[in-house]
């Protein structure tokens, strides 16, 4: 019997295919290449194929004659792949995704394979390369990008913080170098706004809340200080490629352009102050395989995506709450997270303070913190542990050394999380980037579904292994003040 499937994808995931195993005992391909010429030949012995310069994709019709067992649903390859340099933003990102209609699937770090991969319509991939040394920051996103491309997508998003990483020595120029290169764009978008959270980007300026990001509480960010509201002042030292700032009014013109083959690759910041803005730059962009930015373009585009392309299933949303008690930690030392912190405590619920030098020096331990959980949790309320303080607290502990107290600190949340669900607590709820990192390291999950949000860019996750867990991982600068109020009110499975 004759079986036939049809897969346009990026042409660097040819070498996967040909390693696969479904690809022998009489299976051929027929390659069509952008400049329309066509092979058709045992995929044994198919020979290396010269990609289109710019656009670097071609189809492959799958042809099987022999009865394998194979499904339509074999073929199912995603249309989207995403790169994230920490957890948080990885789960932002999904969250927007999937308000555009994808089925996602998150991963914690880069897979080994993709055994677990489900028939996704975009697929996330969580890094550290925000704080990481350039150089690994740079290969982490290249492999990750390698995965990804061998699972089939044809688009490539790099997903950095809303607020941007305003170090010289910071990580955004050079991966979106790389991956600029590797997916052979001829030039892409930085888009670091989140209108809805307040972040917008206006002539090549960034701003948070009206207040250009240099005059913001963002410039106290004790690992990535934001000195410069100018994008593309920001990346000057960090980027290899020139910046061009684009106003709204010229989008059209400018997408009309054809760049020459011979042309050096470069950015240009749009104008993004409104959802509006968003849906024209995927307008007249979203054909880009390889764009930049905060989570806000993800909606528009993951729509753009669906609406030329043959996958238009349904997204699949888990169920939001489920039944036990709850742990809230809080790591982020963000202006929105000492709020939150401070509104829980208002309602007089109970919260522990972890304190950095007891930490040290054992006065303080993970059993001390421990019995008081036990002893203040119940179904109905939860212990908010935290380490968050002010810019002047975290400089003073930082005087103890930076990575020592960060990695104790992580060390703690992560094990606090692993005890918590080992004595049976299914709902995890944690605030800020590197402790949330920490936190599902520690509990050894690296894949999930992509449920409701509690906040915009934050939503609740089921782990592929223990879907009676709830976890909810948010940004620091993210949600509402009430927001641990809300997140345990949503994920609690109503008698």
């Amino acid at each position: 019997m004759l079986h036939i499937a049809s897969i346009c994808f990026h042409v660097t995931t040819l070498q996967h295919i040909l390693s696969t195993d479904f690809l022998s005992c009489g299976t051929s391909l027929i390659v069509i290449l952008p400049q329309f010429r066509s092979h058709s030949r045992p995929a044994q012995s198919l020979s290396a194929f010269q990609p289109c310069i710019w656009h670097n994709f071609c189809y492959i019709f799958i042809v099987q004659t022999d009865n394998l067992g194979y499904k339509q649903e074999d073929f199912h390859m995603a249309i989207l792949g995403c790169i994230a340099d920490d957890f948080t933003g990885a789960s932002d990102a999904a969250s927007f995704l999937v308000k555009g209609g994808m089925s996602v699937q998150l991963y914690n770090g880069i897979p080994e394979s993709a055994a677990d991969l489900k028939p996704v319509q975009a697929i996330v991939i969580a890094l550290k390369s925000r704080t990481q040394e350039t150089a690994q920051a740079v290969a982490d996103s290249q492999k990750a990008a390698q995965f990804l491309s061998a699972q089939g997508i044809t688009h490539l998003y790099f997903k950095y913080c809303s607020t941007f990483d305003s170090t010289p020595k910071g990580n955004i120029g050079p991966v979106c170098d790389a991956l600029m290169e590797q997916m052979h764009s001829p030039y892409s978008l930085l888009c670091p706004s989140l209108p809805v959270n307040g972040r917008k980007v206006a002539d090549g300026k960034l701003f948070v809340n009206g207040v250009p990001l240099d005059e913001s509480p963002m410039k106290d960010h004790p690992l990535t200080p934001m000195w410069n509201c100018r994008i593309a002042e920001l990346m000057r030292p960090q980027s290899k490629y020139p910046c061009q700032v684009l106003c709204r009014r010229d989008f059209s013109k400018f997408s009309d352009i054809q760049p020459q083959e011979t042309e050096r690759p470069y950015y240009l910041i749009p104008d993004y102050e409104t959802d509006e803005d968003g849906e024209a730059i995927v307008r007249h962009f979203g054909h880009l395989s390889f764009l930049s930015g905060g989570s806000g373009l993800l909606k528009p585009l993951a729509e753009y995506l669906l609406s030329s392309s043959d996958h238009k299933d349904t997204a699949s949303i888990p169920d939001t709450s489920v039944p036990g008690k709850a742990l809230l930690i809080a790591g982020s030392c963000s202006k929105m997270t000492l709020a939150q912190i401070a509104w829980y405590q208002a309602q007089n619920l109970p919260s522990y303070r972890l304190d950095p030098p007891s930490l040290l020096n054992g006065s303080q331990t993970l059993d001390d913190v421990w019995d008081y959980v036990e002893k203040h949790t119940s179904e109905h309320q939860a212990v908010l542990v935290y380490s968050s303080d002010t810019p002047e607290m975290v400089r003073k502990y930082q005087e103890l050394g930076t990575e020592r107290i960060a990695a104790l600190l992580e060390q703690t949340s992560s094990d606090l999380a692993r005890r918590a669900v080992d004595h049976g607590y299914t709902r995890i709820i944690s605030a800020g980037g590197e402790t949330s990192g920490a936190v599902t390291k520690g509990l050894h999950f690296s894949s999930f579904q992509i449920g409701e949000s509690i906040a915009p860019g934050v939503p609740v996750m089921v782990p592929a292994t223990r879907p009676d867990i709830r976890l909810v991982l948010k940004s620091g600068n993210f949600g509402q003040e009430d927001f641990f109020g809300r997140a345990l009110s949503m994920t609690r499975k109503k008698a």
